[in-house]
């Protein structure tokens, strides 16, 4: 008998998932989750003894206290073998005695408990019965074994060479095949006849379910002779057939059967189409339904159904692929290292989901393909924009005349493999009517718990979507209805600063479009000034895709001029692009070198990147009107309305006249009155303006600000700021006031912007005036100082 400590003692404990373990019981099993391999490596350590109990949900990979079972077993560890690789360890242990963890801690290295032993109790019960129990347990144990073709009669033998009936049980619980819930039922009952009780009980059922299994298995051997007699018949009509001349037909059918037979699908889905085929035999020549019918089973045999490419593991190749087609877009790319380097690890890993959000022409659809090149899977692209039937996703019913399968399918169909990549452009420009919302049928299709089981309306069997690797494009998560929107990893791409749009020229847009105009190197040259000033002067946008067309331009003209023999070759000279562009499309915002009152540059978050936006404030004699112009709408209303509200409650401190909301008019403008303004991020700038006309003092001409203000003053955390900082650099300003709870922004700051610029975080008004106006300056804090090193580290952009 096992013998066991009489008091509690402190062990480690390692949770298991889908086993159970008994006393004087061996089990085997592999240990993968870091916690329990310190476990195991601490019981090691001490005196071989650990802990073991069993998970309540094995699918809980991070168990706290209450997921586990308290009853467990204390046992001794026989062998541990490492696998190769480190990352799984098979570990033989030994049950020693029943035990009860009193607690449990998970917090530390390694979840430890304090245990507490628990001997069997004696059972109340006459010899007699005790002896008919354990005959009947072993008799119905005896049937089992005889019954369950995986079991073997050694069995038997190691079970009637120990009488003990505590032994009998732990033996039996431990070898039959029983839900772990079962077996943990049996380990907390502490009296062993009674557990041979509920032992009988399982195994009664066990050898019915058994017996069951055996009926089922001869009638499928009884439908397998049926088939033969089948088989018979289908001759015996293809001769008929032959002699009606609609010979031609039967050998399609045959066809089709063999192509579905061959087919790598479950047999509910081989059921339903050979049904189908079934029906197509019996229709006339030349019917309607026939060719409903023929089409239908066209397009399932079309499919590739478990046909894949071999993904590529090699993830320095992966690198160098993305690194040829794109520059930067490091979020991207560390995104598809990462899924190359779980594949390489988890070669079962299924596809993934990973949502591109950002503005036009920053490279979302290109990188997307360049992911498809880099994983060697094939590629698909369905573009989503202006989709607004349900239909077009889930597909028609066939039933329908001109039906079809949906775009998903169909993109399945050409990728001719069931792992593509499928790029889902432009998913948040999706539409919906009385025909449905596609939104909502795309649910199912990028639900990586759902998607196995995916069934188009037109092909009515299961399609496994698992395999396939989704990325989407956005322009905004706004539209993006929030349940599809939290099945998705979203990527932000931001906009590209202009050294970065200048290096994508020159390493990419320059030579595609020399190529695709014909033209050599030494044919048309374009030096860096040009570029610079295209990007500054011709372009106003995030991406690039305005600065390729204008590229695209000037290489057209050089090879019109060479094609005429005007030139042999064209140097591009920044004082000759007018010659070449026409005259400039935009003009850089000049920058006033004198400080004024009433006026201060705020910073805007735009669709083509960072821009400087002004705020005016006049202030006259009158009756306590407030006019809010620009094309502003409610969010940026009330936000100027706080800033009036706030400066009304710290009127005396800021040296105004607390009766100004009364004799003074108030004017707020914003220029550019024809362009659509609106958010909160104008706050302190509107405040700050407000503050500079009514006190009489001027603002500093070399300083912008953003951020959100309330009531009380605080300076609130806003977006964009990495656009909003080139805006300010493109402009020629050298200080920017930013909220403090945007520090952390600043590391997603291109370095070039950081080391041209001066940050100063604050978190109330009071600092911002402080740092604003022209006659106080001297008490606000730089960043540059905070982040000394940051500046000094090249940033490449996430």
């Amino acid at each position: 008998m096992n013998t066991f400590i009489s008091e509690d003692i402190n062990m480690p404990l390692l949770p298991l998932r889908g086993l159970n373990l008994f006393p004087g019981m061996m089990l085997s099993f592999d240990i993968e989750r870091r916690q329990s391999i310190t476990a195991l490596e601490s019981a090691v350590k001490a005196d071989q003894i650990i802990f073991l109990a069993a998970q309540k949900d094995a699918s809980v990979d991070a168990p706290e206290a209450d997921d586990i079972w308290p009853v467990g077993v204390v046992c001794r560890i026989r062998q541990q073998l490492r696998q190769p690789g480190g990352g799984v360890c098979r570990t033989l242990v030994e049950g020693l005695y029943r035990a009860e963890a009193v607690s449990i801690n998970v917090e530390g290295r390694c979840i430890t408990a304090v245990v507490r032993p628990l001997p069997d109790v004696p059972d109340r019960i006459n010899a007699d019965r005790k002896e008919a129990i354990l005959r009947n347990c072993m008799s119905l144990f005896q049937e089992y074994v005889h019954m369950n073709t995986d079991m073997v009669n050694e069995q038997l033998i190691n079970l009637f060479a120990n009488p003990d009936p505590a032994f009998i049980s732990h033996y039996i619980a431990h070898t039959a095949h029983f839900s772990p819930e079962n077996k943990q039922k049996l380990l907390m009952e502490l009296a062993p006849y009674r557990r041979l009780n509920m032992l009988s009980k399982l195994l009664n059922t066990e050898i019915n379910v058994i017996t069951i299994e055996k009926e089922l298995s001869q009638e499928a051997q009884e439908a397998l002779s049926r088939s033969q007699r089948e088989y018979l018949l289908r001759e015996e009509m293809k001769i008929i057939q032959s002699e009606l001349g609609e010979d031609g037909l039967v050998d399609d059918i045959e066809e089709y059967r063999a192509k579905i037979n061959a087919l790598a699908i479950e047999e509910e889905s081989r059921e339903k189409l050979l049904k189908e085929l079934s029906r197509l035999s019996k229709q006339p020549f030349g019917s309607s339904e026939g060719a409903v019918l023929r089409g239908y089973i066209d397009v399932c045999l079309d499919i590739p159904w478990g046909q894949t490419t071999q993904e590529t593991v090699d993830i320095e190749k992966a690198r160098k692929i993305l690194d040829e087609d794109h520059f930067g877009l490091e979020k991207v790319k560390k995104r598809i290292i990462e899924y190359l380097a779980v594949k390489q690890l988890s070669p079962d890993i299924k596809g993934g989901l990973i949502c591109l959000v950002g503005p036009p022409g920053t490279g979302k659809t290109s990188i997307a393909m360049s992911i498809a090149r880099a994983t060697n899977r094939k590629l698909c692209r369905i573009s989503l924009g202006g989709v607004h039937d349900e239909a077009e996703i889930r597909g028609h019913r066939k039933t329908y005349i001109g039906s079809m399968p949906g775009r998903i399918v169909n993109g399945i169909i050409q990728a001719k493999s069931t792992n593509p990549l499928m790029v889902l452009d432009e998913i948040d420009k999706l539409a919906s009517d009385f025909r449905g919302d596609p939104a909502s049928a795309l649910l199912e299709v990028l639900d990586g718990e759902q998607n196995s089981t995916f069934r188009d309306n037109f092909l009515e069997i299961p399609m496994d979507l698992s395999s396939v690797f989704f990325v989407t494009t956005a322009n905004t998560t706004e539209t993006i209805p929030p349940a599809l929107l939290d099945r998705m990893e979203i990527i932000e791409m931001q906009s590209y600063t202009d050294e970065e749009k200048l290096r994508i020229a020159k390493r990419h847009l320059i030579p595609k479009q020399r190529k695709k105009h014909g033209l050599k190197a030494n044919q048309l040259r374009i030096d860096d000034a040009s570029v610079m000033k295209i990007i500054g002067s011709y372009t106003r946008e995030s991406g690039v895709r305005v600065l390729e067309r204008q590229i695209a331009s000037v290489c057209r003209k050089a090879a019109a001029g060479i094609a005429q023999g005007e030139f042999r070759c064209l140097n591009v000279k920044s004082d000759k692009l007018e010659e070449l562009l026409g005259p400039e499309k935009y003009k850089r915002e000049k920058l006033n070198v004198n400080d004024e009152v009433g006026v201060v540059h705020g910073l805007a978050y735009t669709s083509v990147g960072g821009e400087m936006l002004d705020v005016e404030v006049s202030v006259v004699e009158g009756s306590g009107k407030i006019e809010l112009t620009g094309n502003l709408g409610d969010v940026m209303k009330e936000s100027a309305r706080a800033a009036v509200t706030y400066i009304r409650s710290r009127a005396i401190t800021l040296g105004i006249d607390g009766e100004f909301y009364k004799n003074k008019d108030i004017h707020i403008h914003y220029p550019e009155g024809a362009v659509p303004k609106d958010g909160p991020s104008a706050g302190i700038t509107t405040c700050t303006a407000l503050i500079s006309a009514l006190t009489g003092r001027a603002v500093r001409h070399d300083v912008a600000m953003t951020g959100e203000i309330t009531l009380r003053g605080r300076v609130l955390p806003i977006g964009g700021l990495r656009e909003k900082t080139m805006g300010a650099l493109r402009a020629g300003i050298r200080t920017v006031i930013i909220p403090a709870d945007n520090r952390i922004d600043l590391e997603e700051i291109d370095q070039t912007v950081r080391s041209k610029l001066s940050f100063i975080p604050v978190s109330s008004m009071d600092e911002v005036i402080s740092a604003a106006l022209a006659d106080n300056t001297q008490s606000s804090t730089v960043i540059n100082q905070i982040l000394p090193k940051a500046a000094e580290q090249p940033t490449v952009r996430q």
